[in-house]
């Protein structure tokens, strides 16, 4: 039987690539590659007008999706007037490491390399949840490559007391509970736990959403066992950088 998300992931990939924004693959460092949606430099069609390098934007995904996946509508609408990034973080979409660390500072350390091998000298990241932690640390740790930054559904970090909170609120014990369903059953109930009023689906489409979204199980929870740190060593570091914060009331 054919898997709806598979099929869906097809077509998605086809359409970005026919709006000129395609994979690449970037070498970080030996045995770490990650994957990189890049929009191209449309030039300028007006006769005689230079054509003007595009401001870039990066788009940094949660932890249940890959980056086109999850930032597919912003791509299609922003592509045009700027160069739009999108990666793949570590054990997601096509990006892997042979490397021990499975820090949020390792994947930020990866997504910089990775845009600065690119040529990228300057960009806003859009994050979102574990893309909203990376993108903080890559702000932190390089400023002089993030001008600004747009988090939504995400803190700072995830301190040892706000982890408890809130898997407290949610009703689990941990983020591999919650964030890497075992069954069909599982994954309804995250998607409904996280979205307002999620639409009624029926239970083959969480079943393909199943057998495709949650690979690499066991990298994926070594990532969220080095997410949560402790209190007493975290400390916010002082952004030079614009940002905006957009929550959930």
């Amino acid at each position: 039987m054919v898997n709806f998300f598979s099929v869906y992931k097809f077509i998605l990939h086809g359409i970005m690539k026919l709006v000129g924004v395609r994979p690449q693959t970037v070498e970080i460092e030996p045995g770490t590659i990650m994957n990189f949606w890049v929009s191209s430099n449309i030039p300028n069609k007006i006769a005689n007008t230079p054509k003007k390098s595009k401001p870039a934007v990066v788009f940094l995904h949660g932890f249940t999706m890959d980056g086109i996946f999850t930032w597919q509508l912003q791509v299609l609408s922003l592509a045009k007037n700027y160069t739009v990034y999108v990666p793949d973080f570590l054990f997601f979409g096509g990006s892997i490491t042979d490397k021990s660390d499975r820090s949020p500072e390792f994947q930020a350390e990866c997504v910089a390399k990775g845009l600065r091998s690119m040529g990228v000298e300057r960009c806003t990241l859009v994050g979102f949840s574990y893309g909203g932690m990376v993108g903080f640390k890559m702000a932190e740790l390089y400023p002089n490559l993030v001008e600004s930054i747009v988090v939504t559904g995400s803190v700072l970090a995830l301190t040892r007391s706000i982890s408890d909170a809130s898997l407290e609120r949610l009703g689990f014990k941990c983020w591999p509970d919650y964030l890497l369903p075992n069954s069909v059953k599982d994954v309804r109930n995250m998607l409904e736990i996280a979205t307002y009023k999620f639409p009624y689906l029926p239970d083959w489409i969480y079943k393909d959403c199943f057998e495709v979204m949650f690979g690499n199980r066991k990298e994926r929870e070594e990532l969220l066992g080095a997410l949560v740190v402790d209190d007493k060593v975290s400390t916010i570091a002082d952004f030079p950088q614009s940002a905006s914060f957009v929550g959930r009331e």
